[in-house]
């Protein structure tokens, strides 16, 4: 069974930056230098303040995560800063529970957070390089927007949205 809930004070946020670890293994592989990859957990739970980040259990064991953040006054993405667009971030599941549905059911989480708080659009962005990563958020409605070169990272971001209803 797949729940999938707002983080709570009872979560390990020590466990939930060992998820991201394995979740961005195979990118950091790639050569990519995703903050996830290697983050500590004060940097996870300084990612998460000021956003609604979920956790999604299967079977009681935590097999996922992603944080929807408001609207940003500034950003590095200018199309964060954009009235009515939220973001994604730190959006991973355990590689061996991928391909089960449970980044939908939490990607379908934060479209309805975002929606029910009067977004227009949730976006995201991952590098040019993980094709997979592109191709399978355009397969659940995002679109490429722009691109955002953040500083400190060996790659270009391209950034998707979906318009919400």
């Amino acid at each position: 069974m797949l729940i999938v809930r707002p983080i709570s004070s009872t979560d390990s946020i020590d466990e939930l930056t060992a998820l991201l670890h394995r979740a961005y293994a195979r990118l950091g592989a790639m050569g990519l230098n995703y903050t996830a990859v290697d983050q500590t957990s004060e940097v996870t739970r300084k990612r998460i303040e000021g956003g609604r980040c979920y956790v999604a259990y299967r079977s009681g064991r935590l097999a996922g995560t992603v944080l929807v953040q408001p609207t940003y006054a500034e950003n590095e993405c200018g199309y964060y800063t954009r009235p009515g667009v939220a973001a994604l971030h730190q959006f991973g599941v355990e590689p061996g529970l991928q391909g089960l549905g449970i980044g939908r059911a939490l990607l379908q989480r934060c479209e309805a957070w975002a929606a029910g708080h009067g977004f227009s659009e949730l976006a995201m962005d991952t590098a040019e390089q993980a094709a997979h990563l592109v191709a399978l958020y355009s397969r659940l409605g995002y679109t490429q927007v722009g691109h955002v070169q953040w500083p400190g990272k060996c790659y270009r971001s391209v950034v998707l949205s979906k318009r919400l209803e």
